[in-house]
């Protein structure tokens, strides 16, 4: 990638987190007053009421009143929801020894030409593979070896080698390759890392030099970008 292009991306996402933080500077929090008028009348009052006065929509107030951990009284539950008895919807309701439409019916059937275009019993997807088949993905290559239709049924080719000839992949550790190329699988160019290790080895100095400066030259950029929207800020 040219670094008229890096420079680019860097602006652009300078720009998304301009956006981002005049989105945050529009967004109404709740202040110590607000919260305690909330606490304070939210058990016994109408959230629409409530609402009117903060200025805010029934939804958020809910939202914000749930996330408090604040509930109606059961004062507010009788006089507001005096409906809600145990006889409420009674008539609508199936009565015992209710005996419903399908019973006794097995499944659901379709009518038409619908069971012509069924899936059969035994039936595979179109992109069902066998186990065997390898796939790269993200440059790994996978192989698949079992068939459950699971995600467990692919494993990396590279990890699968390692732990033939050392066993398991230690907690804390991951599996890289010496050389950085993920299609060079031999167990002499596999080794374990820690993820500090890992990152070390990552690190820009690897890198030829005309690539370091490059790399420097955008992160002075990114320096210079979030100078000006500091400066922009405070202005």
């Amino acid at each position: 990638m040219a670094l008229g292009a890096l420079a680019m991306e860097a602006v652009e996402r300078a720009r998304r987190k301009i956006r981002r933080r005049e989105a945050c500077r529009n967004k109404q929090f709740w202040s110590a007053e607000e919260e305690q008028l909330l606490r304070d009348r939210y058990a016994d009052e109408l959230t629409e009421v409530l609402a009117g006065e903060l200025g805010r929509s029934v939804s958020k107030v809910l939202a914000k009143a749930n996330k408090m951990g604040l509930h109606k009284s059961q004062a507010f539950i009788e006089k507001h929801c005096r409906n809600l008895t145990p006889e409420t919807g009674a008539a609508f309701r199936f009565q015992k020894g209710h005996t419903t439409w399908n019973k006794g019916l097995k499944g659901w059937k379709a009518g038409g030409r619908a069971k012509e275009t069924q899936f059969g019993k035994g039936h595979m997807p179109h992109n069902w593979v066998p186990v065997g088949t390898e796939q790269i993905r993200d440059g790994y290559l996978w192989r698949k070896v079992t068939d459950t239709r699971h995600r467990s049924d692919w494993k990396q080719v590279h990890v699968m080698l390692w732990e033939e000839h050392n066993g398991p992949i230690p907690k804390g550790l991951i599996l890289c390759f010496k050389d950085g190329n993920k299609q060079h699988i031999a167990l002499d160019n596999l080794e374990l890392r820690t993820r500090a290790e890992h990152m070390q080895k990552n690190t820009i100095h690897r890198y030829p030099p005309e690539l370091r400066d490059a790399i420097r030259t955008v992160a002075k950029l990114k320096r210079t970008i979030r100078e000006v929207e500091q400066d922009e800020e405070q202005n």
